[in-house]
């Protein structure tokens, strides 16, 4: 160990010895609060400046605090002074200490994050990432996104702050994602994906708004849906990460937010077909995985699965021939419509609802026949339920899906124990009689977007772009041939 380092290693034990004599010092006034509050910034900052190796040593300094007595018998006082400095700090090193106690206290107080859209932080946090959006060192601008992300998850924001996001903004962000690794487990992703998430349920909650007084309600521009519809192409990388954390999540308020996001674009005619087919096809085996695997309380999960599902299969490339996984559709159909499977519940009125809607769709209902089925129509006429095709396709509004909630932290329950990051093979499964067979989901192409898909136009030369048709499967040998083939290799 050369002398330089001796030097920052001394100089290191020696300010965690004056952090812990600082928290030890009674406080029995708000300026003696105010004082320890200081010595805690200033001591946190000098351990930033004299070993820059990540967030951990701040984040022991935001524990000790929080574990403080200072802390514990004026946490209310402190936590005002923290959000004043938000409010007015522009140091780097105190913003991210300050920052990162916050996020701290907040994960164990969730009052916290409300208490801070009251303090108008949220004007603020947007300005703080815009600042430090170039920063050579991203963790502060990280930082700023996970408090913007808990934040605006709590509870609504204020449609005039709302209104302060502006396209730049979005756009920056969709940036971010698209110029960090291909890693979907990149720091980077994850926070940055949260927030074009929760702000997409945002602008959908504001949709939902009632008329004021007078008559007249502003409307706000969804900018997440007004990027992608303009420029999705440059920002496929968005894309393809909702799919995979869709796939992983097990977090149930997370997942919601994805399937918002998913609803509007495809029930949006510029975005049907954002998504590459290759990758709609990993979307579908998610959705039917998850809807066959969803304990029979989670209904408002299903039904906003449901909600998904049929603009998914309606709208997309999925909608055109080969049709994928439709045997396992018509079976997960049948299975929500209240079968005898002794695996589900009866089916509850908004499901089979629901369920009809997806079984209506043309190319769908020309796989199952005509008319219903025979379960479907006993279950319509317990439930009192006679929707035409009309009906099926105006039964849901923005605000459906909107108000779904679910606490921050609960995590979605499975059906048959532990969440696998696979999708069922539910053609071959007969409930009570053998072991659910699953297999690997398809895999996101490794090379960058995969090949978009593009509608029949014409000649097959004239669209380079269409996929081409499957190979024929292997021709059956009869009995008979097989055993002349044998006979003739045996002389």
């Amino acid at each position: 160990m050369s002398h330089h380092e001796d030097d920052s290693s001394a100089q290191k034990e020696h300010l965690w010895k004056e952090l812990e004599t600082c928290m030890l010092r009674p406080c029995a006034t708000h300026e003696s609060i105010d004082d320890a509050l200081r010595e805690w910034l200033d001591i946190t900052t000098q351990l930033q400046e004299c070993c820059r190796s990540g967030q951990d040593d701040v984040l022991r300094c935001a524990r000790i605090l929080r574990a403080s007595t200072i802390f514990q018998h004026n946490a209310d006082y402190v936590q005002t002074q923290l959000i004043h400095s938000l409010l007015q700090e522009d140091s780097t090193d105190t913003l991210y200490a300050i920052s990162m106690l916050l996020l701290l206290d907040g994960h164990f107080d969730e009052s916290l994050f409300s208490r801070m859209i009251r303090e108008s932080c949220f004007p603020r946090l947007l300005e703080l990432i815009r600042t430090h959006e170039s920063d050579p060192d991203t963790r502060l601008h990280r930082l700023l996104l996970q408090l913007a992300y808990e934040m605006s998850r709590i509870e609504r924001l204020k449609r005039e702050e709302l209104a302060l996001v502006d396209d730049e903004f979005i756009h920056s962000l969709f940036r971010i994602i698209e110029g960090v690794s291909d890693d979907a487990n990149d720091p980077y992703h994850y926070p940055t994906i949260r927030v074009l998430l929760v702000m997409n349920e945002q602008y959908m909650l504001a949709s939902t708004d009632a008329p004021a007084e007078d008559g007249i309600t502003q409307s706000l521009t969804n900018r997440i849906v007004k990027c992608i519809s303009l420029h999705g192409s440059h920002f496929m990388t968005f894309g393809e990460n909702i799919i995979l954390l869709l796939n992983r999540e097990t977090e149930t308020s997370l997942q919601l937010l994805i399937l918002k996001l998913l609803y509007l674009l495809f029930t949006t005619k510029a975005t049907y077909e954002y998504f590459y087919t290759n990758d709609l096809r990993v979307l579908l085996d998610v959705i039917i995985r998850n809807l066959m695997d969803l304990p029979d309380e989670r209904m408002s999960l299903r039904h906003t699965y449901l909600r998904v599902l049929h603009p998914l299969l309606a709208h997309t490339q999925l909608s055109e021939p080969p049709h994928y996984k439709e045997d396992e559709i018509l079976r997960l159909i049948k299975l929500l419509r209240g079968s005898q499977n002794a695996h589900f519940a009866p089916a509850d009125e908004t499901t089979v609802r629901l369920t009809e809607r997806v079984a209506a769709i043309p190319w769908v209902q020309t796989h199952e026949g005509n008319e219903l089925s025979g379960s479907a129509v006993a279950a319509q006429k317990i439930l009192g339920i006679s929707l035409s095709k009309d009906q099926y396709a105006s039964s849901i509004s923005v605000g459906d899906v909107a108000n779904v909630t679910e606490k921050p932290g609960v995590q979605t329950p499975s059906r048959h124990g532990a969440k696998k990051d696979i999708a069922a093979d539910s053609t071959d499964s007969e409930a009570g009689t053998k072991e659910r067979l699953k297999k690997p989901l398809p895999a996101v192409p490794k090379h960058r977007h995969g090949i978009p898909f593009s509608k029949p136009n014409g000649d097959m030369n004239s669209d380079p772009k269409r996929i081409p048709p499957k190979a024929p499967p292997p021709r059956r040998v009869g009995k008979a041939a097989a055993q002349a083939s044998n006979k003739r290799g045996a002389k």
